[in-house]
């Protein structure tokens, strides 16, 4: 018996509530095997990030090699990518391997307020990743970063995604929980804009609820899904997650991964479903 796999490119989280571990959590809870290349390792807890250590681009191409050279991906996405250098070599792993269904999260501040990208690589993540990636999840200011347009609203979300879609994304979903009101994502694929609601859940601020988006969509893709129903499933989990959210110490809250996605077992994969259309292998 096989399984969809999946690959993490990402940083690790020793408090377990993002990073790699969210993201192996949520493939589990999609019933896809997870696989990953830390690129970053952190001393976190649940108060925050306490320090860092960017592992040698080398290492994370190895590591990206001996997974597609052996368990290959039938998605993979990208987290925590720190500086130039290893964005540099992602980006080049990625085009070496062909890897398709790339989920690009443009991580840049965590949670608790922490800096997770050197400033000169914004434009090295904008240039490089971007074009790579079949969708990418940037959260509101991190759409504000990538488009240069200030977020207000809903409408300022989408028009913000169609700035981002031109620089070279096949999809993007820009994610509204950081807005006042409502929990609303906005979906774009070069045509079609659509709203993806959800109600704000009164639990305050939870750590790792991009990760565990961005690994769920990776799954779905894995899986064969449509991009549609990638996002409206992860989004689900993801909510789910936050809804009975809980605090494993004595800081900030985690997503509960315990969640399961609603249709898991309804969905079958359909031959071709979820690849991009003109990123052939």
């Amino acid at each position: 018996m096989t399984k969809p796999t999946a690959l993490t490119i990402a940083g690790s989280d020793s408090s377990g509530g993002a990073g790699i571990q969210a993201d192996l959590k949520t493939m589990v809870a999609f019933h896809v095997y997870g696989t990953s290349a830390i690129t970053s390792i952190t001393a976190q807890n649940t108060f925050g990030v306490r320090a860092s250590l960017h592992l040698p681009p080398a290492l994370i191409g190895d590591q990206i090699d001996a997974i597609m050279e052996d368990v290959g991906a039938d998605a993979a996405k990208t987290g925590m990518l720190a500086t130039v250098a290893i964005i540099e070599a992602v980006a080049d792993a990625v085009r070496r391997h062909a890897i398709r269904n790339l989920v690009v999260d443009p991580v840049m501040v965590a949670t608790s307020g922490a800096r997770l990208i050197e400033d000169e690589a914004i434009r090295t993540m904008s240039e490089t990743m971007l074009p790579l990636a079949y969708v990418v999840t940037p959260n509101v200011p991190e759409a504000e970063i990538l488009s240069g347009i200030e977020i207000a609203s809903v409408e300022d979300m989408e028009a913000a995604a169609r700035a981002i879609h031109g620089l070279g994304p096949a999809n993007v979903l820009v994610k509204g929980g950081h807005l006042a009101e409502g929990a609303t994502d906005v979906l774009f694929d070069g045509r079609e804009l659509r709203r993806l609601d959800a109600r704000r859940l009164p639990v305050g601020k939870v750590h790792g609820t991009g990760c565990a988006l961005s690994a769920a969509i990776a799954s779905g893709l894995a899986r064969g899904w449509a991009i549609g129903e990638a996002v409206t499933v992860a989004k689900d989990y993801v909510t789910g997650g936050i809804a009975s959210a809980f605090r494993p110490g004595r800081g900030g809250a985690v997503v509960d991964h315990s969640t399961r996605p609603h249709d898991l077992g309804q969905r079958t994969r359909a031959p071709g479903e979820g690849t991009p259309e003109g990123r052939e292998p």
